[in-house]
């Protein structure tokens, strides 16, 4: 089985062909965006629990282990279930990449499962995602815009947007979030050529109106734009105003801005891994009113991210920084940070929290961000979770 990553959909669909079209079986509701795109697949997914239909969510990557991108009704798969499924795709589609399987292994899952609709995260851009095989979708949303993934998508936000905008389909509507303007006048012109349309969550009054007041069960004041964008995409699948609020109260994704509470003290994890997410992170810990002094970053990242603009934003958040080598992937080597903006380097990550948290005592807190691999490593240490080998795709 191939990793790293092939865009294209040649393959996803021969393979699709062969099981018998299992992305068929089902309603989706199909999500793209470089940031956000994974909370609003997780209000979605709740929306559709509280409005009565039995929901697949698939997300990715995993964080602790590779049954959480494929759950079914709000719970990761049963390893019983999904042993005898992957091992038979893989026999199947031995071509196929690690995503592709995993993917087409989620649609073969979900038909089995019954599922009534999908939330489908897409993975890397939109038009050669492997999730994009499946047909016109219920609704589908793309999400925050930003520099990302540049060696494959391009180097600006209208060419990324262009990409995103791949998942348009004749006939579909695409709720949008929050986008500068070439962004959204991109997928505007890549809407139309498909037939599709677009809607702007921020331009919707009832929406704007029910962000106001609403209760949004995940973290940090840019969880108001994705909800926005959920409750939207929760009137496309049919759900009332009432399970669409319970959805987005009740909305988990851990891993984003997510506390864990220690007998030691507080860590925040949080899966940012470009910098207009490390931003985001940034907002959130000035609204929290700590010291810079009281606050220690653990901060690791991949080679293929904009890591220069990353650690140099972290360096306005905290004066202790130690830096970590996320496992997985190619990463940046822990001394160029340090070498870049002061710290201190660490053999792993549950070694650094050790020692950001002996930096701030007890009462400080320890942020965990730069990496979603990280996150996850330093989250099952400090949960005591299994964890399977982390793949960061």
């Amino acid at each position: 089985m191939p990793f790293g990553v092939r865009l294209g959909l040649d393959g996803m669909r021969g393979a699709c062909r062969e099981a018998g079209h299992p992305e068929g079986a089902f309603e989706v509701v199909h999500v793209a965006g470089t940031n956000g795109k994974g909370s609003v697949s997780a209000m979605v997914a709740a929306i559709a629990r509280a409005h009565g239909t039995r929901t697949g969510l698939y997300t990715s990557p995993h964080l602790a282990r590779f049954a959480e991108r494929i759950q079914i009704d709000g719970e990761p798969i049963a390893d019983r279930a999904l042993a005898p499924l992957l091992e038979d795709t893989l026999a199947r589609a031995p071509d196929l990449t690690f995503f592709e399987v995993a993917t087409l292994t989620a649609f073969r899952a979900f038909r089995e499962a019954k599922v009534e609709l999908a939330v489908l995260e897409v993975g890397l851009g939109g038009r050669l995602d492997a999730t994009n095989v499946v047909p016109c979708p219920r609704a589908a949303a793309i999400t925050r815009i930003a520099l990302d993934h540049t060696d494959r998508l391009g180097t600006t936000l209208d060419a990324i947007a262009r990409e995103k905008a791949g998942i348009a389909k004749p006939g579909l509507e695409i709720v949008l979030g929050p986008l500068a303007p070439d962004a959204r006048a991109a997928i505007g012109e890549v809407a139309r050529d498909s037939g599709a349309t677009t809607r702007s969550a921020d331009e919707d009054e009832e929406t704007v109106r029910f962000s106001e007041a609403a209760h949004v069960g995940l973290p940090g004041a840019h969880q108001k734009d994705n909800a926005k964008v959920a409750y939207l995409l929760g009137a496309r699948i049919g759900a009332s105003v009432d399970e669409r609020a319970r959805g987005i109260a009740t909305a988990r994704w851990p891993g984003r801005l997510e506390t864990v509470r220690t007998p030691d003290g507080d860590v925040l994890l949080d899966a940012a891994h470009n910098p207009d997410g490390i931003d985001a992170l940034g907002r959130h810990l000035a609204t929290l009113g700590r010291p810079e002094a009281g606050v220690a970053v653990v901060f690791g990242v991949l080679a293929d991210k904009a890591w220069t603009e990353m650690v140099d934003r972290v360096a306005t958040v905290s004066p202790h920084r130690f830096y970590v080598r996320p496992s997985g992937r190619a990463a940046v080597d822990p001394a160029m940070l340090a070498e870049r903006r002061g710290g201190r380097v660490e053999a792993s990550a549950m070694s650094a929290v050790a020692s950001a948290r002996a930096a701030v005592g007890e009462t400080g807190l320890v942020v965990v961000c730069g990496s979603i691999l990280l996150v996850g490593e330093a989250r099952a240490g400090l949960l005591g979770l299994e964890r399977d080998p982390p793949v960061a795709l």
